[in-house]
């Protein structure tokens, strides 16, 4: 057998075999790999996306809380212990810009006489609820102490009986 001449052109076989394409079994698999990471990655999406619309609902329910016990400490004692047991907020007033907030969310006020001090005490829970665009219902809620003569009257005749 001759030695290998570098100027020889290369067999007919061998070119023809590194010319050739790629099988129908291997195109399928690598379409099959692509279409299943473009599905996981729309599903990744899709979840990534009801997770920060109940995350932006529940900072705008927040919002909502902290908006109405604000308002509720403004009030005298005489207006506070006036407040019916419970009832709905009207959120009209609130959202002034934007009425499609208002009816997505509905918020009940709920005021009881403290156990302890029933003359001198209020406690406030407040609850805000609302569906996602998923139809699943959340609710947050916040509970406070209003106190007649303030918050330190209360602290300081507790700590002395």
């Amino acid at each position: 057998m001759p030695p290998h001449d570098l100027t020889r052109r290369p067999d007919r076989r061998l070119l023809a075999r590194r010319q050739r394409g790629f099988t129908i079994i291997e195109v399928a698999l690598s379409a099959f790999v692509m279409a299943l990471g473009l599905a996981s990655s729309i599903a990744a999406m899709h979840a990534g996306y009801k997770f920060l619309d109940l995350a932006r609902d529940t900072t705008l329910a927040s919002q909502i809380l902290q908006s109405e016990i604000e308002r509720i400490r403004m009030m005298s004692w005489a207006n506070v212990s006036a407040l019916p047991a419970e009832e709905p907020v009207n959120l009209a007033a609130m959202f002034t810009s934007d009425l499609n907030l208002a009816t997505r969310f509905t918020v009940t006020r709920k005021v009881d006489s403290d156990s302890t001090r029933p003359g001198d005490v209020r406690l406030i829970t407040l609850r805000v609820q609302w569906s996602s665009f998923d139809g699943r219902t959340h609710t947050r809620r916040f509970q406070a102490k209003y106190v007649k003569n303030g918050l330190y009257d209360y602290y300081y005749t507790l700590a002395r009986p």
